[in-house]
């Protein structure tokens, strides 16, 4: 890719949700667009203020400003979840206040909705802004090339990674169940990458369920199956992981089933701008907690349960070096795009294969219709996923199959192992 260097204003926007490395990206974009000559601007809380038509929220940054920033968490810049793609006026606002600062090359960092709203300024400014976007989540659900992570995932894992394991040594030292909720509203793979490493009890994540329906009840039931053989084996502790995205997977409709006085314990099914369910408003892990414990009772096992969130603490980690490292290459590449003649070609989000930048056009990417990217979701028919659920605690096949292991399964409830088969059966396809 032939690069020039040029004069000229660029400016950074960062929005969503926070990730490890922003401040990475933001520092190297930074010295290498001063280095060819570019003066540099933030945009302070992403698009939040450009869609006002303000143009006093922003901060010309220099090279003393991001010098070492990229070994902290946080955006120095701040971010936000506005939307400019949601409405026309919006969006003119926020090419009139791009205009009115000189503003002719963007770099945007963020996930898909991020993404979309990029392609949209480069698309609307015909030609006049050149941008590229520089992709982000923690839950490394963008459709990058294989085996490409999103930014700020392996730091989140690495950290989580330190969260379970600790809280299976409490587990085992105080004798309980710990369920522990992993960010990942569309995808499993920081709940899975959490729970493989950690070598937590068992992973729970709504791509093992495919396209078909799953119920409150289901999820319980592969939880209580767990304790269940936990118990029999003598071991009354363990941690279990769930993605978050189990409650969508559930979806409305499940929830539905649960009367108004029940939900509102939980919260409001509400939707963000972007039309998600506002997952955070829900206490997910609070409603398994109390449904588990329920069915504990019904059974007569005494057994603590204690439910956490997990993923606001890893969103501002600082980053570790893969992520240090992985983030001064997409904001280099960015830029390095940005000043090739590729730019004047197509808006792109920046990726890596194999150490060499492959700028990703929008239209190759994002989904007109949906304005989203395709969801990156984890192979569940693949060796990965298959060594994870080797080593999960959970009830399978051999269980209900083998006489004597659904023998002992049944004698620890004082049932019968028809009565153990007919209640759990269903969740191994019996």
């Amino acid at each position: 890719m032939e690069v020039a260097k040029s004069n000229g204003k660029l400016g950074i926007v960062v929005g969503g949700g926070p990730a490890p490395g922003i401040n990475g990206v933001i520092s190297a974009v930074t010295i290498e667009a001063i280095v060819d000559g570019m003066e540099v601007y933030g945009f302070i809380d992403g698009f939040k203020h450009l869609v006002k038509g303000s143009v006093n929220n922003i901060k010309k940054l220099s090279i003393e400003d991001v010098k070492g920033i990229h070994l902290k968490g946080g955006s120095i810049l701040g971010t936000s979840r506005t939307n400019p793609a949601k409405n026309d006026a919006d969006m003119k606002q926020v090419l009139e206040s791009l205009k009115t600062l000189g503003i002719t090359k963007l770099v945007t960092i963020g996930g898909d909705d991020t993404a979309f709203s990029a392609s949209q300024v480069y698309l609307k400014a015909g030609g006049t802004i050149h941008v590229a976007h520089v992709p982000k989540t923690i839950d490394n659900d963008l459709p990058l090339p294989p085996s490409t992570p999103t930014f700020g995932f392996e730091t989140a894992r690495h950290y989580g990674v330190k969260i379970v394991r600790s809280l299976s040594e409490d587990a085992k030292t105080t004798s309980r169940w710990y369920l522990v909720i992993s960010m990942g509203r569309a995808a499993g793979h920081l709940a899975l990458g959490i729970g493989k490493a950690a070598a937590a009890t068992l992973t729970i994540i709504p791509e093992e369920f495919h396209d078909r329906d799953v119920s409150m009840d289901e999820v319980v039931d592969i939880l209580l199956g767990s304790i269940l053989k936990r118990r029999k084996s003598g071991s009354n502790y363990g941690v279990a992981v769930l993605a978050e995205g189990l409650l969508e997977k559930i979806g409305e409709k499940g929830l539905s089933n649960l009367d108004s006085n029940e939900l509102g314990r939980y919260g409001k099914v509400e939707r963000d701008p972007h039309g998600h369910l506002r997952l955070g408003e829900i206490e997910f892990g609070r409603m398994v907690k109390d449904h588990l414990a329920l069915k504990l009772e019904e059974l007569g096992i005494s057994l603590t349960v204690i439910d956490k969130d997990l993923g606001y603490e890893l969103r501002c980690a600082d980053p570790i070096p893969f992520d240090a490292e992985y983030t001064r290459d997409l904001g280099y590449g960015a830029v390095k795009f940005l000043q090739s003649s590729e730019c004047s070609k197509f808006g792109a989000v920046i990726s890596f294969i194999g150490g060499r930048l492959q700028p990703i056009p929008f239209e190759n990417i994002i989904n007109p219709t949906t304005r989203r990217m395709q969801t990156r979701v984890v192979d569940v028919k693949g060796e990965g996923f298959e060594c994870a659920r080797r080593y999960m605690i959970r009830l399978d096949k051999s269980d209900i199959e083998d006489p004597a292991k659904l023998a002992a399964l049944a004698k620890s409830l004082n049932w019968t192992p028809e009565q153990f088969k007919k209640r759990f059966g269903y969740l191994v396809g019996i």
